[in-house]
């Protein structure tokens, strides 16, 4: 079973399930499908961390974006600036331009991922995500929001425009990606090395006012990590861990909440959501906390490092988790950014703007080191019962990831939901003093509860994408899986 954030995205990893691939053969075609279907929350230009393996040997693939400028002497004028995104009530403004690119990293964590994971043949498993491309499709209904959204961003240049837009309206075709991913699967780290890299210097170099240098594309290797591993009873959650921060806040909401009698209390009534604001409010106050939640100090450190940083990105994110039938699992969370504005013309590839979000750069923008490792929210996450997969799953969402898959998780762990009630129930959010939750199916007097904690607490009136896609697929004993429809998400189950 596989879920996405597209009808399409999950449609490719079935195919590929059905053709006898496994969970990583899977999400690999799902995700040079969402490269197409999904623009502009991912692609090539763009980074991920994927949670694959089996229960017995599961990893953490690592390849977050890295800050580029390594071996400059001196730091060129920057080509980054303001653009403006206009979401009706309130304006926000996010930072693109060449120097907003950090190091692409998509396509070297796919082609890892592959070879140390995978089983059919890549030209298999690009080949569906190619056609579309070429074809074009029209966006979904909460992607075509977002496209419209970023207009001032996605219109900034005429090339990248034209993979966007058919006329005035959203539709995304990009013949120029359907030859790259057939190069790709074909050439491999000689593609990646030689005229991607290529293409990358002479677009997003200091020459041009970017920051990326050959000793940056040089260096830049994915990375194996070992899952950060929450206890839980019977369970066992994995997730991603540092340097990431969304892992070790949502391993910190978990050991908190051991502490909170959930499961007695009635699901969704006052003192159960007031219990969860509490606790996503304790999870944002953790800089400070120390060791003192057992989750050690690296951890500690990295969910902390983004505590102070208040403002909201759109969270222009996407996920995908399959199950297998071997018993392998794959979930993949991957970004984009907002995209810096400007393409690779040759490839048809739009490139990050990871430099200039604010949420990944507390401490100003242009600050970090050439070579740092970038802390994402990212979390792409599974649950072991009793030793075997029960659960996987994942969201975009910028800082909001974080309270999506830990109330998700509680709804499932401690109050005991099934899967569908537990990822579309009611969220929260909490930074600092303020708090954001949606109002649709929430009772009346749990919300009148939430609002005499939070009396500032500002309410969606519909399930809302500012708080994340949640798509998850599940067995206990049974396969049971969702696409959130906040993101237009999908599930696919294949039968032998």
């Amino acid at each position: 079973m596989i879920a996405a954030g597209d009808e399409r995205t999950a449609g490719a990893g079935a195919q590929i399930l059905r053709e006898g691939g496994n969970a990583v053969d899977a999400m690999v075609a799902a995700a040079c499908m969402a490269f197409v279907a999904e623009a502009p929350l991912c692609g090539p230009g763009g980074s991920g961390v994927l949670l694959a393996g089996t229960a017995e040997a599961p990893k953490v693939l690592d390849f977050f974006a890295a800050v580029p400028g390594q071996g400059l002497t001196a730091r060129p004028t920057l080509d980054f600036h303001d653009a403006v995104v206009d979401f009706g009530p309130t304006v926000q403004v996010f930072h693109v331009g060449r120097a907003a690119a950090a190091v692409p990293s998509t396509m070297a964590g796919l082609l890892e991922a592959h070879r140390r994971l995978g089983r059919l043949p890549m030209a298999v498993l690009v080949a569906p995500a190619a056609e579309t491309a070429r074809v074009g499709c029209q966006p979904s209904p909460q992607l075509a929001f977002i496209i419209d959204l970023l207009r001032p961003i996605l219109e900034s240049d005429p090339t990248t425009r034209a993979l966007f837009f058919r006329e005035d309206e959203p539709f995304l075709a990009n013949p120029r990606l359907a030859d790259f991913l057939e190069a790709f699967a074909e050439e491999g780290d000689a593609l990646l090395q030689g005229p991607l890299a290529e293409a990358l210097l002479a677009a997003f170099g200091p020459d041009h006012g970017g920051l990326l240098t050959a000793e940056d594309l040089q260096r830049y290797a994915p990375v194996w990590r070992e899952p950060l591993r929450v206890p839980r009873g019977d369970h066992e959650v994995l997730t991603n861990p540092p340097p990431s921060s969304g892992g070790p806040l949502v391993g910190l909401g978990l050991e908190l909440s051991a502490a909170v009698p959930l499961g007695a209390l009635p699901w969704l009534g006052p003192r159960h959501v007031c219990e969860l604001a509490a606790l996503l409010a304790g999870v944002d106050h953790v800089k400070g906390r120390g060791s003192e939640h057992g989750l050690g100090s690296d951890a500690q450190a990295a969910a902390g490092g983004v505590h102070q940083h208040r403002r909201r990105s759109l969270g222009s994110t996407t996920h995908i988790s399959v199950l297998d039938g071997e018993g392998q699992l794959a979930a993949l969370t991957m970004s984009n950014g907002e995209g810096c504005g400007h393409t690779l013309e040759a490839f048809g590839i739009h490139v990050n703007n990871f430099l200039g979000e604010d949420d990944i750069n507390p401490g100003g923008f242009h600050r970090q080191g050439p070579g740092t490792w970038m802390t994402t929210m990212m979390a792409p996450t599974a649950v072991l019962h009793r030793g075997h997969p029960a659960l996987v799953l994942g969201t975009g969402g910028s800082n909001r990831i974080r309270s999506a898959l830990l109330l998700t998780l509680l709804h499932v762990l401690a109050s005991e939901q099934g899967l569908a009630e537990a990822v579309m129930a009611p969220r929260m959010h909490v930074e600092g003093d303020r708090l954001w939750y949606e109002r649709q199916d929430l009772p009346p007097a749990s919300e009148e509860a939430l609002r005499e904690a939070w009396p500032e607490a500002i309410a969606f009136e519909q399930r809302n994408m500012f708080f994340g896609g949640v798509h998850a697929v599940g067995t206990d004993g049974e396969l049971h899986g969702v696409g959130d429809a906040r993101r237009g998400g999908a599930v696919h189950r294949v039968t032998a």
